[in-house]
C-alpha cells in the first residue's frame, strides 16, 4: 500500500484534487446545496454573512476553489514547477476562480426581488375604497405599494361611512386591517 503512493506524482495528486472539486462541483450543481440539507453550511453562512445570499463558504464557491487549484496546479507541475511553487499556483488561481463565482452569485442574488410588503409601508400611503366601510364596519381599501397592487381590511378612524371609489390616507395597520381617513 505504501508503494503505491510513492509512485504517484505531484501531477497526478493535482488532477486527482480538481477530479473531485469537479465532481462535487457537479453533484452541487444537479442536487442543490448538498450541505444545506445537512445543516453545515448553514451555520457557517450566517456567522460570517448574516444569512444574506452566498458567502466564499458556499458549496459551489469550494468546489470552483478546489477544482481551479488542482488543475491549475496539475498545469504548473507538467511545466516543470515543484510541488510548493505548483501549490502556490493552484492557490493564487483557486482564489481568482473562487472570488468570480462569489461575485457572480452574489450579483445573481442582488437582483432577485421580492414581493414582501411590510406593515410600515401602508402608513401613510394613499388608498382607494373598493369596498365601500359601513358606519362602524368594515369593507376593503386597494393600495400600490411599489409595483402591486394591494387589497385591505379597512375600516374608518371616526366611524364613518366611507364610500366606493373615495381616496382615503392609511393612518394605521391592524394585523391584517388598516385604518383609514377620508382624504
Amino acid at each position: 500500500m505504501a508503494g503505491l503512493f510513492e509512485s504517484l506524482s505531484a501531477f497526478t495528486v493535482f488532477l486527482a484534487i480538481s477530479a473531485i472539486g469537479f465532481v462535487f462541483l457537479v453533484v452541487s450543481f444537479v442536487f442543490g446545496e448538498v450541505f444545506d440539507h445537512f445543516g453545515f453550511d448553514h451555520d457557517i453562512d450566517h456567522d460570517i454573512d448574516g444569512g444574506g445570499g452566498p458567502t466564499f463558504f458556499s458549496p459551489r464557491v469550494l468546489s470552483v476553489f478546489i477544482t481551479a487549484f488542482g488543475g491549475a496546479g496539475a498545469i504548473a507541475t507538467y511545466y516543470g514547477l515543484s510541488t510548493l511553487p505548483a501549490s502556490g499556483v493552484g492557490l493564487l488561481s483557486g482564489g481568482a476562480f473562487g472570488a468570480m463565482i462569489y461575485a457572480f452569485a452574489r450579483f445573481l442574488f442582488g437582483q432577485q426581488a421580492t414581493t414582501e410588503v411590510k406593515t410600515g409601508d401602508f402608513v401613510g400611503k394613499t388608498a382607494r375604497v373598493i369596498i365601500s366601510i359601513p358606519k362602524d364596519g368594515v369593507g376593503q381599501v386597494r393600495c400600490q405599494i411599489g409595483e402591486e397592487m394591494v387589497d385591505k381590511v379597512a375600516r374608518s378612524s371616526d366611524g364613518k361611512a366611507i364610500g366606493e371609489n373615495t381616496p382615503v390616507q392609511v393612518q394605521q395597520v391592524l394585523g391584517e386591517m388598516v385604518i383609514v381617513k377620508r382624504m
